[in-house]
């Protein structure tokens, strides 16, 4: 027996139709019985014509809807479809998986990559300033970030909706909006992650020099005021800057995985608070160097791996384009690392840990933005330049103007960020993602299939990035700023001169 005909038995085994759902997984209620009337009322209203009901999927339609499935497409819609909208297993597993690894970027990948930078005194503060971050946007998230972001009922190219609070209405089925067959809920989780690293990453600009309850008063008017518009702008089905999937955007740029909303947006704004903050005392008079190398090597390993979830995972799919993110984000790191290395031998005669380790996460954060629109020449491509131009604002541009960016997370985040959103409209091609030609109907729509074939899609990733560039600086100004007055931002002298673990937790790193 072929083949083909074990799949067609086994498809007939299947082949009953399922009862018709109101939502997944739950039965669609009787319709009440009717009271007989005694007198018809004098004029009846002409019934809405009646929709013919599709006719049940045969064994040939099973088939191709499964096809569909493993092309990660909807199935088709000339027949009454038994998996329609419904999720996946595949490409569910691969989802939450997925969101354990960008949640394990934060815990304990960035944890122990900025605690092992800062000296032992602080470390403790930027442990608990990491899950500070994890525990308040979870909640932020659970009451009215996720709808904010992805909902639609506001029809803003600014903002989302409220059809979502509470995660009201996030179930287990699909929501087709964003993926055809993942679960909403899981969808959420997912985007969570995304929304507790981001800020996060601000932490290392300011680090060792800002109070617990004022960063987490910061980063909480920060997510209402950048994040969540940010994110809702480029990835919102209704956004303004999503030119993949809204037919509709005024801007017409792309960003698979966050070079705008997560590290242009934390790595400008890092940059504003950390000046507003002021220096580290004793900032260029006395040492100020990483108090374990070894932990911030850990943690750069676990944010290699854990970077495989959000950009491989930003497919939303088991799927080719998937594929593609994750060996693009590999030749990436590995290259950007490597060239790092090889220009501090160089120019110092020797490559450090911390040089390779900034390499690598530089090669991620470039690359994050083109991954899954870039083949695997256009990822060497970014990962030679995500060392040298990171290098030359870390090394060079930072002491020539002399702000105190604790951890450079300005040069790798924001630099890198913006110069991966700028080469993603140099380098995408339509050979490796579908999704920017004519087979996907909103690129069509909207002309991003021809911006891509002549050039012009550069021109909307500028306007991209002119946009969140001024959005996340303008707002943390303000938001600095006011809190600075109303609260303070820094601990008094003499508490960071002691330590912020001390003074902030009344614990200590390391007991001996």
């Amino acid at each position: 027996m072929t083949l083909r005909a074990l799949a067609l038995a086994a498809a007939a085994c299947f082949a009953v139709p399922l009862m018709p759902t109101t939502s997944y997984g739950q039965e669609e209620a009787a319709p009440a019985p009717t009271e007989e009337v005694a007198e018809p009322a004098p004029a009846t209203p002409e019934a809405p014509p009646v929709e013919e009901a599709l006719p049940a999927a045969n064994v040939e339609q099973r088939l191709a809807d499964l096809e569909s499935y493993f092309g990660n497409v909807g199935v088709g819609a000339e027949w009454d479809s038994n998996i329609d909208a419904t999720p996946g297993p595949g490409h569910n597993s691969w989802l939450m998986t997925c969101a354990a690894l960008v949640l394990f970027m934060t815990l304990p990948g960035l944890a122990l990559f900025y605690g092992g930078l800062v000296r032992k005194k602080n470390v403790l503060s930027v442990l608990a300033q990491c899950l500070g971050c994890a525990g308040m946007v979870t909640v932020i998230w659970w009451a009215v970030g996720y709808s904010l972001i992805f909902g639609k009922s506001f029809n803003s190219p600014f903002i989302g909706g409220t059809e979502f609070f509470f995660l009201k209405g996030v179930t287990s089925a699909p929501n087709t909006d964003y993926c055809y067959w993942v679960s909403q809920n899981v969808f959420a989780m997912y985007q969570l992650m995304f929304a507790i690293i981001t800020p996060a990453l601000i932490i290392g600009a300011t680090a060792e020099r800002m109070k617990f309850s004022a960063i987490m008063a910061f980063i909480f008017i920060w997510m209402f005021v950048v994040y969540i518009p940010m994110a809702h702008m480029i990835w919102g089905v209704t956004g303004l800057m999503n030119g993949v999937w809204n037919g509709d955007a005024a801007i017409q740029s792309i960003d698979f995985a966050g070079g705008t909303v997560v590290h242009m947006t934390s790595g400008w704004s890092a940059l504003v608070l950390c000046i507003i903050l002021g220096k580290r005392l004793g900032f260029g008079k006395e040492k100020m160097s990483p108090h374990s190398m070894v932990l911030c090597m850990v943690g750069t390993g676990m944010l290699w791996v854990g970077w495989y979830g959000f950009n491989a995972g930003s497919a939303l799919a088991a799927d080719g384009v998937a594929a593609n993110a994750f060996m693009t984000t590999t030749l990436a790191a590995g290259t950007a690392g490597f060239v790092w290395a090889i220009i501090e031998k160089i120019l110092k005669g020797h490559a450090s840990i911390l040089g390779i380790c900034s390499g690598i996460v530089a090669g991620l954060v470039v690359i994050t933005p083109a991954c899954g629109f870039v083949d695997a020449t256009g990822a060497m491509i970014i990962g030679v330049l995500a060392a040298i131009v990171p290098y030359v604002f870390v090394m060079f541009v930072k002491k020539a103007i002399g702000y105190d960016d604790a951890l450079d997370t300005f040069g790798i985040h924001a630099v890198g960020g913006t110069l991966g959103a700028v080469l993603t409209g140099v380098l995408a091609t339509s050979d490796v993602n579908g999704n920017l030609t004519s087979v996907n109907t909103y690129a069509a729509a909207n002309g991003l299939d021809k911006l891509v074939a002549d050039g012009g899609l550069l021109g909307q990733q500028l306007i991209a990035i002119g946009i969140t560039l001024v959005i996340s600086v303008v707002a943390t100004a303000v938001i600095a700023l006011v809190l600075k007055a109303v609260m303070g931002l820094r601990p008094t002298a003499d508490e960071e001169t002691a330590g912020l673990d001390i003074n902030d937790h009344g614990e200590e790193g390391y007991n001996y």
